[in-house]
């Protein structure tokens, strides 16, 4: 007796990373400068999303990915973003793990960076989001570390940011 033959496997799809051909847009994402004091806004290649809520998704994506050098990433490492939703109003709530709460080094410097890399990434790339509000697993959060109310949508914040770089 012959064993049947195996069934086909799909090729997997490809992920942004992988999609060298996929369109792009250049959107600028946050790290914390050489000197710990200021985020800088480095542009970046993103995969291109085809609406706002995609879009959104895509450059959060491109946050959580390692900083590159110089800098250092103001999001607590294995983050991972869980869902993004976009109100007709504008507002963005970023569904995030525990590990941006859990993992988080306190301090309010530290707190405003992880909080204001998030938010600027959407309010400064997509003219849709004028607005993000945080949440952890899906619920609400008082703060990530103890200094800043996180319980309602936050606008941009360009006092924490130093010029744009390549």
């Amino acid at each position: 007796l012959s064993e049947p033959p195996a069934a086909p496997v799909p090729p997997a799809p490809a992920t942004p990373a992988e999609d060298v051909d996929a369109r792009k847009i250049t959107a600028h994402l946050f790290f914390v400068a050489e000197d710990g004091l200021r985020l800088a806004s480095i542009e970046r290649e993103v995969v291109f999303g085809e609406d706002t809520v995609e879009q959104a998704r895509r450059i959060l994506e491109a946050q959580l990915e390692p900083a590159p050098p110089p800098y250092a990433s103001a999001i607590p490492p294995g983050t991972t973003l869980h869902r993004v939703f976009v109100t007709d109003r504008g507002e963005a709530f970023v569904d995030v793990s525990a590990e941006v709460r859990s993992a988080h080094p306190g301090g309010s410097l530290n707190e405003l960076f992880t909080t204001y890399t998030i938010v600027n990434a959407l309010t400064a790339n997509l003219p849709a989001v004028t607005a993000v509000q945080i949440l952890i697993d899906g619920k609400e959060v008082d703060s990530l570390a103890g200094h800043l109310d996180l319980r309602r949508p936050l606008q941009q914040n360009d006092r924490l940011v130093a010029g744009p770089s390549q």
